[in-house]
């Protein structure tokens, strides 16, 4: 018993230390996804979005308060952890399909960013964005992980032997979301559903 549960742990150390070189082998795909994101936040900051689509985004927040009306902490922790991983499995692992999706989740996302801020700062001031830090300095590094591996996935169409590259990155990518981006999403799901119940 005691080998084998050394040998589980002596396989998930391999598997982190495999999934961080990964990333960094990849780190050209995840900075193109910040710098994307980054472009998209400012223009969602900056630019007035039609009448119509500002509405729609204020109407989406509005269905998540909704939903999480009379949640408890953990089961607040559970539903933001959720839609969080849900998200960033989907820019991930259907990165493959040409990177299209992971692209447009970057852009949607910095967007929406871009416009929750300037309504956020417009209503309550500046000082209103600390909020996003504390569980952001967690989410935003897991979701660009996420975006950054995904656009990676999709080049696997470029390579000579197809199939293998795609076995490989699957596996890859599979360790990565399993051991670095879900721990990163728990912790800014907890800090970021702590601020919400306790309406700090």
């Amino acid at each position: 018993m005691k080998n084998k549960k050394f040998s589980i742990l002596g396989l998930i150390n391999e598997k982190l230390n495999s999934s961080f070189e990964y990333i960094k082998d990849s780190e050209k795909f995840i900075y193109f996804a910040i710098g994307v994101f980054s472009f998209f936040v400012i223009v969602g900051f900056l630019v007035p979005l039609p009448p119509e689509v500002s509405k729609q985004i204020l109407d989406y927040f509005k269905k998540i308060v909704e939903e999480t009306k009379g949640f408890g902490l953990v089961d607040l922790i559970a539903f933001l952890f959720s839609n969080n991983s849900a998200s960033g499995f989907m820019a991930l692992f259907l990165g493959f399909f040409f990177g299209i999706f992971p692209f447009f989740n970057t852009v949607v996302n910095g967007m929406v960013l871009g416009v929750v801020a300037n309504m956020s700062v417009s209503e309550k001031g500046v000082f209103s964005l600390w909020r996003l830090f504390p569980h952001g300095v967690f989410e935003l590094p897991a979701i660009f992980i996420s975006l950054g591996l995904g656009l990676k996935f999709s080049t696997f169409i470029f390579k000579k032997n197809k199939l293998e590259t795609f076995k490989k990155f699957l596996e890859k990518s599979f360790w990565s979301y399993l051991l670095i981006v879900i721990p990163l999403l728990i912790v800014a799901a907890i800090i970021e559903g702590t601020l919400i119940y306790f309406g700090v």
